[in-house]
C-alpha cells in the first residue's frame, strides 16, 4: 500500500443545536518504491566522446539519481537507501567495470561517480553483461538497469541479445541518451529499453539537461504513492457546508452545500508526504442527539488504492423541545397538467379547527433537573377602543429533564384557534379580514420543590 495513513476527525464533541464544528481531512503516501524494494543499477558510458562537460553533468545528474531513490525509500536524504532497495555503479568504455556492488551508501557510489574518467570506445553489451551479474537472481527485490550512453556501440558483440535476455529475466531496463560526437540511434535505445519506449526512453542534445534526465527517471522508477487523486465528501443533511478552507496540497471546491470534491495531482512523490483539508459545518436539522457527520465518502487514485476514512460523530445539543399539540394530518392532492378542477374529499374537520389559528412558541429559561413546570399562556385581543377580550388559556405540564444542571425548555406550537369576531376586530365593520391586535401572557411556575411541612413545636 502507497497510502500510509488516512484520517477524518472534528474538533470538537458536542456543539448546539445550530452550531458549527470544523473537519479536517489527511491523508499521507509514500513513493512506490518504499514499500517495493528495488535494486538498481546506473549503467554509465564513460567512452572518449564523455569527456568536458558531458561527463561532468552526467556525473551531476547520476548523483542527483542518487539522492532522490535516497529520499523516496526512507522520506530523507539520510545518505543510506533504506526500506531494502539498492543501487550498484557499472561504467564502461572498451570494456565494463563494476565500479560498485549492489549497497546502500551514498557516500560510496558518489564517490564511484566521481572517480569516472572518459577514455576509449563504446562497449554495450559487456556494460549490459556486467549488470546483469550485479543482480542475486534469489533477490525478491524488483531490478532494474538504467543506461546512459551518447553514443553508437563501436566495441564488442551487438547489444540487443544480451539486453532482450536481460529484459526476459524480468529486469527492467531504462535508457537515458545524448546525442553526442558519435552520434546516437534512438531507435536503437528503443530496442533496448522495457516497453512502452515513451516511458522508459529519453533523449537530448543537450548535456546541460542530463541532470533533469536523471531525476525525471529516479522520479517514474519509485514511483508516487498516489496519482489523479479524488475524495468526494458528502456530509450528513442535518449539515450544512459554510466555508472551505484551501488545503495544503491540490483543491478543493464546493460542488452544493453538502458536497465538496478535494483533488490531488500526486502525494508521495519524493518522500512520505502528507496533506489535509479543513471544511466547516453547520447543523441545520431540527432535532439533536449524536449523529454522524459524513453521510458518505469516496476515495479513487490512478493505482486503485483502497482507501477508508473514520466516521466521526458529534453530540448536537438542541435543548428540550416540548410540542404540546400535533399539527393535522395533511391530505396531499395533485392537479395535472392542463386540468382545469379537481373535486377531493377532505374529509372531516372539527370545529375548533376554524378561524385564524394563531401558533406561539416559548422558552422557558433556567428549568432545573426534576422539576416539572406549570406552564400557561393567556391570549387576548384588543379592540379599537383599547379594550381587551379575552381568547383563550392554555396550559401545559412541562416534563421534567434529568440534565445535570437548569436548562431551557422550548415549548413549541401552542395554537389559538380565533374565529372572526366581526364586533371586536379593528377595521370597516362588519368586514371579513380586518387586522386584529392581540396580547399573549406567559405565566411559568415550577410545580416540584424540595420543600416540605413539617409540624412546629414549642416547649415552654
Amino acid at each position: 500500500m502507497s497510502i500510509t495513513n488516512s484520517n477524518k476527525q472534528i474538533d470538537v464533541t458536542q456543539i448546539d443545536c445550530e452550531g458549527t464544528l470544523k473537519v479536517t481531512l489527511a491523508l499521507a503516501a509514500a513513493p512506490d518504491i518504499s514499500s517495493n524494494p528495488t535494486d538498481i543499477v546506473l549503467v554509465l558510458d564513460r567512452s572518449g566522446s564523455m569527456a568536458g562537460s558531458p561527463l561532468a553533468n552526467m556525473k551531476t545528474g547520476a548523483k542527483t539519481f542518487i539522492d532522490i531513490i535516497d529520499e523516496a525509500t526512507d522520506s530523507s536524504q539520510d545518505g543510506t537507501i533504506g526500506s531494502g532497495s539498492r543501487i550498484g555503479i557499472v561504467s564502461f568504455a572498451d570494456t565494463a567495470v563494476a565500479d560498485t556492488q549492489l549497497i546502500t551508501s551514498v557516500a560510496v557510489l558518489k564517490t564511484a561517480v566521481d572517480a569516472l574518467a572518459a577514455g576509449g570506445s563504446t562497449n554495450h553489451a559487456d556494460a549490459f553483461a556486467k549488470a546483469v551479474q550485479l543482480f542475486d537472481p534469489a533477490s525478491s527485490n524488483a531490478k532494474v538497469i538504467v543506461m546512459f550512453t551518447d553514443g553508437k556501440t563501436t566495441a564488442g558483440i551487438p547489444p540487443a541479445p544480451v539486453a532482450a535476455a536481460a529484459r526476459a529475466s524480468g529486469i527492467i531496463i531504462y535508457c537515458i541518451g545524448l546525442i553526442g560526437a558519435d552520434g546516437i540511434d534512438v531507435n536503437v535505445l528503443n530496442d533496448w529499453a522495457t516497453d512502452p519506449d515513451a516511458f522508459h526512453v529519453a533523449v537530448t542534445p543537450d548535456d546541460a539537461e542530463l541532470e533533469d534526465l536523471f531525476a525525471d527517471l529516479a522520479a517514474n522508477i519509485s514511483k508516487p504513492g498516489a496519482t489523479n487523486i479524488v475524495i468526494d465528501e458528502i456530509v450528513n443533511p442535518d449539515f450544512n457546508i459554510i466555508s472551505v478552507i484551501p488545503p495544503n496540497r491540490g483543491t478543493a471546491m464546493m460542488l452544493d452545500s453538502n458536497t465538496l470534491q478535494w483533488k490531488i495531482s500526486e502525494l508521495g512523490v519524493s518522500g512520505n508526504e502528507g496533506a489535509s483539508l479543513e471544511f466547516f459545518i453547520r447543523h441545520i436539522g431540527q432535532n439533536g442527539g449524536t449523529k454522524l457527520v459524513n453521510q458518505s465518502i469516496a476515495y479513487s487514485d490512478t493505482e486503485g488504492n483502497a482507501v477508508t476514512f473514520p466516521e466521526p460523530s458529534v453530540r448536537v445539543d438542541c435543548g428540550i423541545t416540548v410540542t404540546p399539540e400535533p399539527c393535522p394530518v395533511p391530505v396531499e392532492l395533485t392537479v395535472r397538467g392542463c386540468q382545469d378542477s379537481l373535486v377531493i374529499d377532505l374529509g372531516d374537520a372539527c370545529l375548533e379547527s376554524q378561524g385564524r389559528i394563531v401558533q406561539l412558541d416559548v422558552t422557558v429559561k433556567n428549568v432545573c433537573p426534576n422539576r416539572r413546570v406549570a406552564l400557561a399562556v393567556i391570549l387576548t385581543e384588543v379592540d379599537c377602543n383599547g379594550t381587551e377580550h379575552q381568547r383563550g388559556l392554555k396550559t401545559i405540564t412541562i416534563p421534567a429533564h434529568q440534565y445535570p444542571g437548569c436548562r431551557d425548555v422550548q415549548v413549541k406550537c401552542i395554537k389559538f384557534v380565533l374565529p372572526e369576531d366581526l364586533n371586536v376586530s379593528c377595521g370597516i365593520p362588519g368586514m371579513m379580514c380586518s387586522d386584529r391586535n392581540l396580547k399573549a401572557r406567559v405565566i411559568a411556575h415550577t410545580i416540584d420543590t424540595d420543600f416540605r411541612c413539617c409540624d412546629s413545636v414549642i416547649v415552654v
